[in-house]
């Protein structure tokens, strides 16, 4: 299919009724059928079955309780250096880089708000206001739990209702505004070093968005921007350890994380297209003269 009719029919689909139906339907127990569904996907998308911890297609009992997986221990081993931030997923990267004027680059030609991204709140975005980002997209053959890259306590979350557009090269090359049009859950967590943003961004076809502090974020959805604070001690405080599973995608997405100014530099293999895996180095923390070297 051409590039522009592909992106052209993601402006006038029903996306928000289609990717409902498709979670509805990837939470169906089929019995052989949601077997024969769960063979053909790992065939087409070549998905290596054998770092899952049951590696059998035919026990899982619906299509999300196979997307959804856990891996076998020791899969992703989590890089226990206190001053390496570890990825939060196994995806591919999209872009990263400065956070230039409040903007983060999405592909050549587009830029977004990090304002817009965190639901137009502007006092949150000044946190990282000249720090740095990064987007990692995840495709269907990936692990789709999302993990802490360090060591933190959970400030807020945001729900924020959008659009559903695909999220993958194609679209973001194409797509003005996309990570900040579409559904996102926004998660602030306070560490050592500064805040960081987690944002989960839905898309067409993600069943639902989950964080396992609050369950089913989306669906349901609404028209309205939603906040939940939480506090930093007691009971009720959510602390979460480096590697520790935060959120997860029923049919995949998007991460984003927002990183405070100087406080991290990028290890030197992470560029655009970039396989990444969960837990290995993501980024180093900065340590005092760095900025000025």
């Amino acid at each position: 299919m051409h590039d522009n009719l592909k992106i052209g029919l993601q402006y006038c689909a029903p996306k928000h009724a289609l990717t409902r139906l498709a979670g509805k339907l990837a939470s169906l127990k089929a019995g052989m059928l949601t077997t024969a569904v769960i063979r053909w996907f790992i065939g087409r998308y070549k998905v290596d079955m054998a770092e899952a911890r049951n590696p059998d297609p035919a026990a899982y009992a619906t299509f999300n309780d196979f997307f959804v997986r856990e891996l076998k221990d020791g899969a992703r081993p989590i890089n226990d250096d206190a001053n390496i931030i570890s990825h939060p997923a196994d995806a591919c990267v999209s872009q990263l880089g400065p956070i230039k004027e409040g903007r983060l680059f999405q592909a050549k030609g587009h830029y977004f708000d990090a304002v817009e991204l965190l639901g137009g709140d502007e006092e949150l975005a000044e946190e990282f206001k000249d720090g740095d980002f990064a987007t990692l997209y995840l495709s269907p053959r990936d692990y789709h739990r999302v993990h802490m890259p360090c060591d933190g306590t959970l400030r807020q979350m945001i729900y924020i209702p959008g659009d559903l557009f695909s999220v993958n090269p194609l679209t973001a090359k194409n797509v003005p505004n996309l990570f900040a049009r579409n559904e996102r859950v926004v998660c602030i967590f306070d560490t050592a070093h500064g805040p960081v943003a987690q944002v989960l961004v839905g898309a067409t076809i993600v069943g639902s968005i989950e964080t396992v502090w609050a369950g089913t974020v989306t669906p349901p959805t609404g028209p309205e921007v939603r906040r939940w604070n939480y506090p930093a001690e007691g009971d009720q405080a959510v602390v979460l350890k480096k590697g520790e599973e935060m959120g997860r995608f029923k049919l995949g997405s998007t991460v984003i994380n927002l990183f405070p100014k100087e406080a991290i530099r990028f290890v030197e293999d992470m560029k655009p297209d970039q396989p990444t895996r969960m837990g290995q180095p993501y980024a180093e923390l900065k340590q005092p003269g760095d900025a000025e070297a």
